[in-house]
């Protein structure tokens, strides 16, 4: 973990990193050690592992993209609504996202911003709990920002410089999303299935056919929605459900 840090109260603690090794990594520290406030965000210039869904590495050019994490005190949330969370954190990068990149922004399921069919963004979260009380989680997001050149696995993304061809204030822009992800939290303790249905509003592919591959057949499907548990309902495939995992998208 990294010591340089640069510690803005305000409102809500905003702690820039200049190196690290996971944003993520740093903020469950802080989190399991006590005395965090909700809405803590933790902001690193460079991340040297950061960390993306089931294992898989975030790479991202030091200083170019937002790598943020924001702590959030779930103790008022039951376990079973981890999936609202997951929908409340990805429509506020998307509402961030968008008012940058226009209304070709959409959330693909489970959990990354897309424009048009390039990714964008993605999230993770990391929960603590403690038996049955979900006591915080840490929302890990990486969205690209300046970065211009994408190698390897990453060749199908995009970012708000492509995009806009403008070069943004990273540190200003990652400020704002925190409080786009404040806004959402709170809208989710206070009606659950407005979030869900602002996520299914944006969902990428809704009511039209995507590509998936399941057990390594692919085939076509049509998107509907999101369920509250997290499943991806589709139409015209052999099954009418995915859970976590269980589906990649083929492009």
């Amino acid at each position: 973990m990294s010591t340089n840090s640069i510690i803005h109260t305000g409102l809500l603690p905003f702690i820039e990193l200049i190196t690290v090794d996971s944003t993520n990594n740093y903020a469950m520290a802080a989190v399991q050690n006590g005395g965090i406030e909700h809405g803590t965000a933790w902001f690193a210039y460079n991340q040297t592992a950061g960390k993306g869904q089931r294992g898989k590495i975030w790479n991202a050019q030091p200083g170019q993209n937002i790598t943020l994490s924001v702590a959030l005190n779930t103790s008022a949330l039951p376990v079973s609504a981890q999936f609202y969370l997951i929908a409340a954190v990805a429509v506020a990068a998307h509402g961030f996202f968008s008012e940058y990149a226009g209304s070709e922004t959409s959330v693909k399921w489970v959990n990354d911003v897309f424009w048009n069919d390039r990714k964008a963004g993605g999230i993770l979260i990391e929960n603590v709990l403690r038996g049955n009380n979900w006591q915080w989680a840490v929302a890990g997001i990486g969205i690209n920002i300046n970065q211009t050149a994408f190698l390897g696995a990453a060749a199908n993304a995009v970012s708000l410089k492509q995009i806009t061809g403008k070069t943004f204030d990273v540190l200003a822009l990652a400020k704002q999303l925190r409080g786009h992800v404040v806004k959402r939290f709170a809208m989710l303790l206070e009606d659950k299935d407005a979030v869900l249905a602002a996520y299914n509003n944006v969902l990428y592919k809704k009511n039209m056919p995507a590509k998936l591959r399941k057990n390594n057949i692919v085939f076509n499907a049509t998107v509907k929605e999101a369920l509250p548990d997290g499943r991806l309902r589709v139409e015209d495939a052999s099954w009418d459900y995915f859970g976590f995992g269980e589906v990649e998208w083929v492009f």
